[in-house]
């Protein structure tokens, strides 16, 4: 019997999944898409749907339960608190371009205000705080950083790849649009600083100038 009962709970999982699943792709095409439409994506009957969501609002507030949880996993899986803070910074970029894109709709829905979705967002404000120091510490940012608004910059970032990513399936293309942020994130759009011209015999630099009339020599 407890074979049996442990079997019908991962099948009653797989369902739900199955569902959550029909219901972000749905939604995210017609956010006004009715539980029979989903039903219709996810190849099962209405009545499981309903069986399994009372109403639109209880399976929308699942999906966005759902997605906060993947946000979290795919935060953490990266390993923000071990890897090499590069290969760290990589990765939860990565796997959070995956789950704004895959779950675009019910990434829009998570409330703040819910207590879980506040917990867990406050851990993962933690973890990237922690990653932000340990890449200073490492020297990826300059000492003199401002971490607070780092963060903000990245993201930003973050969003605005998630933006351009939305018709992405391609899990190689999702690694180049994250391997943008950071480099972004750590080296800018701007081209190199050019270093002044070198001072010459007589104090004369290379454009032909007085040195000490170039406003970088004083």
């Amino acid at each position: 019997m407890e074979t049996r009962g442990r079997a019908l709970r991962a099948d009653a999982e797989r369902t739900v999944r199955t569902i959550l699943e029909a219901a972000e792709r749905v939604l995210a095409a017609d956010p006004a898409a009715t539980m029979e439409q989903i039903a219709v994506a996810a190849g099962v009957a209405r009545t499981t749907v309903h069986r399994r969501f009372a109403t639109r609002e209880a399976l929308v507030e699942a999906l966005a339960t759902w997605a906060t949880e993947r946000f979290h996993q795919a935060v953490t899986a990266a390993r923000p608190l071990t890897s090499p803070p590069l290969v760290a910074l990589h990765q939860v970029t990565a796997n959070v371009l995956q789950v704004k894109i895959g779950w675009s709709f019910a990434m829009s829905r998570t409330a703040p205000s819910d207590p879980e979705a506040a917990r867990v967002h406050a851990d993962v404000l933690a973890q990237c705080d922690r990653l932000f120091r340990r890449a200073q510490e490492a020297g990826l940012l300059s000492a003199d950083t401002d971490l607070k608004w780092a963060r903000r910059v990245y993201y930003a970032l973050i969003h605005e790849a998630a933006e351009e990513g939305r018709e992405i399936v391609d899990v190689g293309a999702v690694d180049q649009l994250a391997a943008r942020v950071v480099d972004t994130l750590l080296h800018g759009v701007g081209a190199p600083v050019q270093p002044l011209p070198r001072r010459t015999v007589g104090g004369v630099g290379s454009s032909g100038r007085d040195a000490d009339e170039h406003p970088g020599s004083r």
